[in-house]
């Protein structure tokens, strides 16, 4: 009976890394965040709206477009209310603080959702309204918006992965998105492309990890058995309670 005791308590350990260790790596892949907003926000998007202060949960859907696409679920991830079109901006020093921008609004209307930027990292997405929406919030703030052609509020979410998207200025003319969102130093952008760091998943660094976990567990079990067989050969009695 010791023998099973002293055996779970090395393998218990081992059997939840690997389940948590996979979670983490699934959290930090889909930068699931948990935001808290005082006051009223607007967002864009399929399901564009306005949220009201609240606690929210953001995320990144799993696209195979270049582009990023977020979606904003209540706090238990119950229930999705707005998947929103965003392209990559380059921040260049990360916090250890999840950081949402917005953009100013006339006096008591709600602030629009700009961008948002997962702790650490130093890319982040910025968010793209429809067109009218977009001149409506560059003519307010006096800078340039990203903006799509295509009113997304009530269109399927694949549409998200196809929409163009470009920047309109405060007169509605459409200029250079350098002028929006940051491009990254040029240093990094020739040692990791974009297309590059965006595709590599996460998790897959950690099957090394599980695989030596296994094998130690596995190691301890042989190690264990042999320690009550030799004593069971020498007339040593094992003995315990459950």
């Amino acid at each position: 009976m010791k023998l099973i005791k002293a055996f779970s308590i090395v393998l218990c350990p081992l059997v939840a890394c690997a389940f948590l260790l996979p979670m983490a790596a699934a959290d930090e892949w889909n930068n699931r965040t948990t935001v808290t907003f005082s006051a009223p926000v607007e967002v864009p998007g399929v399901g564009a709206q306005t949220l009201p202060a609240g606690t929210y949960l953001f995320k990144l859907m799993d696209s195979p477009s270049d582009r990023n696409i977020v979606q904003i679920f209540n706090e238990d991830g119950t229930h999705l209310y707005t998947t929103v079109l965003a392209i990559p901006n380059y921040r260049l020093r990360a916090t250890d603080k999840t950081v949402i921008t917005f953009r100013e609004r006339a006096e008591g209307q709600p602030e629009a959702l700009r961008a948002w930027f997962y702790p650490g990292a130093n890319w982040g997405q910025e968010f793209v309204y429809p067109k009218a929406k977009a001149i409506e919030l560059a003519k307010i703030t006096s800078t340039p918006v990203l903006a799509t052609p295509i009113d997304l509020s009530s269109a399927p979410v694949e549409t998200l992965k196809t929409a163009p998207v470009e920047a309109v200025a405060p007169t509605g003319e459409t200029v250079d998105i350098a002028k929006v969102v940051e491009a990254p130093p040029v240093a990094m952008a020739k040692a990791e492309p974009v297309s590059t760091v965006k595709t590599l998943p996460h998790t897959a660094s950690w099957t090394p990890m599980l695989g030596l976990l296994g094998l130690l567990s596995l190691s301890m079990g042989f190690g264990l058995w042999m320690f009550a067989k030799k004593g069971r050969q020498q007339g040593v009695r094992v003995t315990g309670r459950a």
